[in-house]
């Protein structure tokens, strides 16, 4: 009732004021059009009055000039007609003015200019028009006046007529709109708003099964949106406490996102983190004529963005965006999360030719394939490697620029990108705490002696306080080509260098997904179960089949696609009786294109593809489904939860999170995973099927023990492999790494007898 009244009441009162006002002028306006249509016709009467009576001035009696008057006199609204004397004195006047006058003092006086002179006068309370015209003589001399009054007082009834109108008017249409403004605030807001004032009741009063009708119209979906991030805040808050008793109550300890960042503050003490890293948490594109904010698929932004919520961080990274340089500010910085703005993102632009050398060049021809022992022979050009080395000065550059004011920083420092980076940060901030974390495999010595600048490197990375990779024995290969490449000292007790007086750290730090437990229990309901999600799945490709594998990966040349294609080709040819019963989705965004190996690659997985369909196709089955496109998070998750089995067939790998993925999505605790022993993740997930990539046989029989695998056996793997994942989780990994990094002590608190000490 309250929100209708301060709707209508400023509602009524501005239509109210606008009407009036509006009335007001239109008044003004007639009368005016009123007076001047008035004073014409009596000037014309006037003047035809003139006419008749000069010519008899002087000739005639009064009693002519009397007739004259009164045969003039009868006009509507005319009170009469008065001829007078140069001196005031009555020659004639028509016996309606003579009546009416009685009592009226009138002075009337000849005029002396040759024009008439007219006047509104106020005659009792009636309105009148009197109008004075100059007579001549004979002598063309003015020897007397012409007197035209009329009633005026018609044109006050007209205004009062239409202020009577403009008034019912205005009543019937405020009428009709507090009636209208009324209907549209009870049918488009109070409505809305009493149902999500009911949802929101029960959500609070932790009611289920409640639905919550959204609003769908323009005007309340701002709220709506906020409502729907309130909820979900409130659910996963609910969620996690309920989880958290859990755990409590079983004793466990698991990492959450709210653990992660109570735990990283507590160890920055005060102090700020800075992460930088190639690919930027969140992009800015164009989309027709407005922008819209992409998030990339990545582990990353799932581990670090809590931690940079938590302490107000700043994320450095390559501003990729073709909308990006849009949304910044003349500092190159932007708040995120856009809808929950809690840490600030620096962008640092990078030319096509720094690109191309940098990333696509140095990093991705050269150390890409360097450290991934598949068969790919590495490229290093000197133009990349300038770029490289110039990229890695810009980045430090903006790092130190966004350091600058702050006491003992925190840096993270991302992947094979910025190998450079902590020893340029380090020389101009000895105070700060550095870490780089290697994403990807380190390979033995002798092969990294392949790279020209291998010194330069490694200098740089020794530059960290802490390098992390994702198993031991990559800690131990880097540990081994320090120990060949440089002059330092390898400290293989508590595996550290001492170069130079100053000591890194080396340490493993397996990397994984985050959880699906409170954070998505929600976004998980409505799911299928898996049996009822594959025979959707499979209707929806077209196919006529049983059994459904998945195969999840950028189409890269370290995957193991094609060793992948080739053992599901050598299954159905050793297992005939699978043909028609088993098809394989390989989901494969395509990567890097315009490198020349990764479009060669492409191409040849296509053709592989097409090769074993023509062999083994039928009308409505296909062995193979290549869908080479990008696939959003729940596209993937449905083939996840759909498929019997995952393949992950990488030929060398750091650690893999397909595997994880696929462990974390399988809440049925159904499903087998078929793994490389040459990716990282086979070290901790124990309970998968470890086959060789290379060798295929090994690979198609394991396909086949996946598919006929006991119900039971493959229920207690999967709940061996997603406990493990539980446990060692993206939140436990980041909590590691930063709580390692911030317990290094920074170069200046070291005293100069321990300095000595780490030189001697």
């Amino acid at each position: 009732m309250r929100l209708n009244f301060r709707l209508i009441l400023p509602l009524v009162l501005v239509l109210s004021l606008v009407s009036l006002l509006s009335s007001y002028y239109q008044v003004k306006a007639q009368k005016r059009e009123l007076e001047q249509d008035l004073q014409k016709r009596i000037e014309v009467l006037a003047e035809s009055l003139q006419e008749s009576i000069e010519p008899q001035l002087g000739r005639s009696s009064h009693q002519d000039l009397q007739r004259i008057a009164e045969r003039f006199g009868n006009r509507e609204h005319l009170f009469g007609v008065g001829i007078y004397g140069k001196h005031g004195e009555a020659l004639a006047v028509t016996s309606s003015l003579a009546t009416r006058l009685s009592g009226f003092p009138l002075a009337i006086a000849v005029a002396e200019d040759e024009n008439g002179r007219g006047e509104f006068l106020k005659f009792g309370e009636a309105t009148v028009y009197v109008y004075v015209l100059p007579l001549h003589g004979r002598d063309n001399n003015v020897v007397a006046s012409l007197v035209v009054v009329n009633d005026a007082d018609y044109i006050r009834w007209r205004n009062v007529r239409f202020w009577r109108d403009t008034f019912l008017r205005l009543l019937v249409e405020l009428c009709l709109v507090a009636l209208i403004v009324w209907l549209i605030v009870r049918w488009s807001i109070s409505g809305p708003i009493a149902r999500t004032v009911q949802w929101m009741k029960a959500l609070r009063t932790g009611k289920s099964g409640f639905r919550h009708p959204l609003p769908d119209r323009d005007l309340l979906m701002p709220v709506a949106r906020e409502a729907m991030t309130f909820a979900e805040n409130l659910a996963t808050a609910r969620a996690v406490a309920e989880h958290e008793a859990r755990l409590r109550e079983t004793a466990e300890s698991i990492w959450t996102p709210e653990r992660l960042a109570v735990h990283v503050r507590s160890k920055l003490n005060g102090s700020r983190l800075f992460v930088v890293s190639n690919r930027e948490p969140y992009s800015h594109v164009k989309d027709g004529k407005s922008v819209k904010v992409l998030i990339p698929a990545s582990g990353l932004v799932t581990a670090i963005e809590p931690i940079l919520c938590a302490c107000d961080g700043t994320w450095i990274a390559h501003g990729s965006g073709d909308a990006d340089r849009e949304t910044v500010d003349r500092q190159d910085r932007l708040q995120v999360p856009p809808d929950d703005p809690r840490y600030t993102l620096r962008r640092v632009w990078l030319s096509k030719e720094e690109e191309e050398g940098y990333y696509y060049g140095f990093a991705n021809e050269g150390l890409w394939p360097l450290c991934h022992i598949a068969h790919t022979r590495p490229l290093f050009r000197g133009n990349d490697w300038q770029h490289y080395c110039e990229v890695n000065q810009k980045f430090a550059a903006a790092t130190l620029d966004e350091m600058a004011g702050t006491e003992q920083p925190v840096l993270l420092v991302q992947d094979y990108h910025f190998a450079l980076l902590p020893q340029l940060v380090k020389k101009k901030r000895p105070d700060a705490r550095i870490a780089i974390f290697w994403h990807i495999p380190w390979p033995n010595p002798e092969a990294f002696g392949i790279c020209p600048w291998q010194c330069e490197l490694l200098d740089g990375l020794l530059g960290a306080d802490l390098v992390g990779f994702h198993i031991q024995s990559h800690c131990n290969n880097f540990l081994e080509t320090v120990d060949r490449a440089l002059e330092s000292r390898i400290e293989r007790e508590r595996f550290a260098v001492n170069r130079e007086g100053h000591v890194t750290m080396v340490r493993p730090f397996p990397i994984s997904v985050g959880l699906t437990g409170p954070a998505s229990a929600n976004a998980g309901e409505g799911n299928l179960p898996s049996d009822q999600e594959r025979t959707a799945m499979l209707k929806e490709l077209g196919m006529e089949s049983l059994f459904l594998g998945v195969g999840v990966d950028r189409v890269d040349y370290t995957k193991g696609i094609l060793e992948r294609f080739m053992a599901i080709e050598r299954f159905l040819e050793k297992y005939p009786r699978y043909q028609g019963q088993f098809t394989f989705v390989q989901i494969g965004a395509p990567s890097r294109t315009h490198i020349k190996r990764y479009h060669d690659f492409l191409a040849e997985v296509e053709a592989a593809a097409e090769r074993i369909n023509w062999r083994f196709r039928t009308e409505n089955w296909r062995p193979i489904i290549f869908r080479k496109r990008h696939h959003s998070h729940q596209e993937i998750e449905r083939f996840y939860r759909a498929a019997n089995l995952c393949l992950v067939t990488s030929l060398h790998d750091g650690m893999n999170l397909v595997a994880k993925e696929f462990l974390v999505t399988r809440d049925d605790e159904d499903g087998v995973l078929i793994l490389s022993r040459f990716t990282g993740a086979c070290h901790e997930l124990r309970d998968a099927l470890v086959v060789n990539p290379y060798d295929i046989e090994e690979m198609a029989d394991a396909i086949l023990f996946a598919l006929e695998m006991d119900a039971d056996q493959r229920r207690v793997r999967m709940q061996r492999l997603r406990r493990v994942v539980k446990e060692q989780n993206i939140y436990r990994w980041a909590g590691d790494l930063i709580g390692d990094l911030c317990e290094v002590r920074p170069e200046q608190e070291k005293s100069a007898k321990e300095r000595m000490k780490e030189i001697a």
